[in-house]
């Protein structure tokens, strides 16, 4: 089974990851931007942490193991709170969005839905408007379903297109939210605060699979970075047929990210392979 996870933060993990990744079927992933495990003091903090997951990471762990690693710049909600800070984060995020690892913006949101998280991810969702990327958006781990209605109330203030929005960490109280809203609704595999893979295919058995997307959100915490694939394996032995599997590991999470060129420039001949070959026979 292919599969492209579209959430993983590999700043934490190390290269034995990558090698297990690539060998379980993952042939791609995005790293959004995080929090590291503390609040950061200074723009600069984040500028060399930008540059790390934009340019180091993927253009060395990563290309030495095989893996095409791309990744979302942002301020996160989580250190959003400091509104001065995060502006001066948000006014220096434009070099770092025009490189060619950069696909996006990400992961925005909310925290702890507070006036400034608002605000925060307002501005955030007006630069990628005018950049016309991919945004991928962070629902709270608290009050959940309350941060859910609120994202996505900004987002139509905020006159988005859905369709270049992913909503992550849906659980089963928000993901038919998201996904009546028009947005990508993205299923995070996280064993302690988020879900399992079973809940994550009964998720896709309940509310179906289109404009849904699996992913691990490994980090450094209790995370594991072979959700996506033990899910698929999952789906497979009770019922989805191949291509459902397919859909929400492979085909749905290129669909929501080649909206992104740079994304697609890369990812385009690897995803037509298969037919291209098909055609030749």
């Amino acid at each position: 089974m292919r599969i492209i996870d579209p959430h993983c933060h590999m700043y934490s993990r190390t290269v034995d990851d990558y090698e297990m990744m690539l060998l379980c079927g993952i042939e791609a992933l995005i790293e959004p931007s995080f929090w590291i495990g503390n609040d950061r003091q200074y723009a600069g903090s984040f500028f060399d942490y930008f540059n790390h997951i934009s340019e180091w990471e993927p253009k060395n762990r990563a290309a030495k193991r095989g893996m095409r690693h791309f990744c979302t710049i942002a301020m996160n909600p989580k250190e959003a709170e400091n509104l001065s800070l995060a502006r001066e984060v948000m006014a220096g995020m434009k070099p770092f969005l025009d490189r060619d690892t950069a696909i996006g913006i990400g992961e925005i949101g909310l925290n702890n839905i507070t006036k400034n998280e608002e605000t925060v991810m307002a501005e955030q969702l007006e630069m990628a408007k005018k950049l016309d990327v991919p945004v991928i958006i962070h629902t709270p781990h608290n009050n959940k379903l309350e941060g859910t209605l609120r994202i996505i109330a900004i987002c139509k203030e905020c006159k988005t297109n859905p369709e270049r929005i992913c909503i992550d960490h849906n659980t089963e109280e928000t993901i038919q939210h998201s996904l009546d809203g028009g947005f990508w609704a993205g299923i995070t595999m996280y064993p302690r605060t988020k879900c399992t893979p079973q809940r994550a295919r009964d998720m896709v058995d309940r509310f179906g699979a289109d404009h849904v997307l699996l992913n691990s959100a490994c980090d450094w915490e209790t995370s594991d970075p072979l959700t996506v694939p033990k899910a698929a394996r999952l789906m497979l032995n009770t019922g989805f047929t191949r291509a459902q599997t397919r859909g929400v590991v492979w085909d749905n999470p290129y669909k929501f990210l080649a909206q992104s060129p740079k994304f697609k420039a890369v990812m385009e001949p690897l995803y037509l392979e298969e037919e291209l070959e098909a055609a030749k026979k």
